[in-house]
């Protein structure tokens, strides 16, 4: 099955960015910003014969929703610290560039254990969910919300069928269960103090793989 990136660039919701399809005030005006660069690195991220996906619970704003890939940051992209996608140049116009600590601890562990090459990172609700009037801010996704996605949730899975599917965090843990689709594991998300739990986590999978 393809991965319907026209589903995800057509989503609407109220306080609700979509990456793909939404620009930024921040976004520079440069080829690798703004929403179809964002598409074409999740193309590219998507590319991929993939042994393991981690599945998380939403975009945030550190992070997807100006590199359009979950738990992917600039600051990450600009290191060249995620496979077969990197940029050479800023992307926003934060006078730092963004960097999600969650991002950084997922990606940390991939790499430590030789997984980051085939895995894919994705989300229960693929967009970001933010406070009202303030885009740079998370929440967490609504029941209404996370059933709406489910549809493209259950495509991306399907696309990568072979991959051993594992949930980060327990919101992600329902969502997978409520398609029918029991993880392989269901790890501690790194936020919120979680990163020792996450790190032990993922440990213990790649010693069972």
């Amino acid at each position: 099955m393809s991965i319907p990136f026209e589903a995800l660039r057509a989503h609407v919701a109220e306080h609700v960015y979509n990456p793909w399809a939404d620009a930024d005030a921040m976004d520079l005006p440069v080829a690798a910003a703004g929403p179809r660069a964002r598409l074409d690195r999740l193309r590219a991220h998507f590319d991929v014969d993939a042994r393991l996906i981690l599945v998380g619970e939403a975009s945030g704003y550190q992070g997807c929703h100006f590199s359009g890939m979950a738990f992917t940051n600039e600051k990450l992209l600009l290191a060249g610290r995620i496979p077969r996608v990197r940029i050479e140049e800023r992307i926003t116009s934060r006078p730092l560039p963004w960097c999600e600590p969650s991002a950084t601890v997922v990606w940390g562990a991939l790499h430590s254990h030789g997984l980051a090459e085939r895995t894919v990172l994705w989300n229960s609700y693929a967009w970001h969910p933010h406070k009202p009037g303030n885009p740079y801010s998370n929440r967490t996704p609504t029941r209404t919300e996370l059933e709406s996605g489910k549809a493209v949730l259950d495509s991306v899975l399907d696309h990568f069928s072979d991959a051993l599917v594992v949930a980060v965090g327990q919101v992600s843990g329902r969502t997978l269960r409520a398609l029918g689709r029991e993880p392989a594991a269901v790890l501690r998300h790194p936020a919120m103090g979680g990163a020792t739990e996450f790190r032990a986590g993922l440990a213990a999978l790649a010693r069972s793989l």
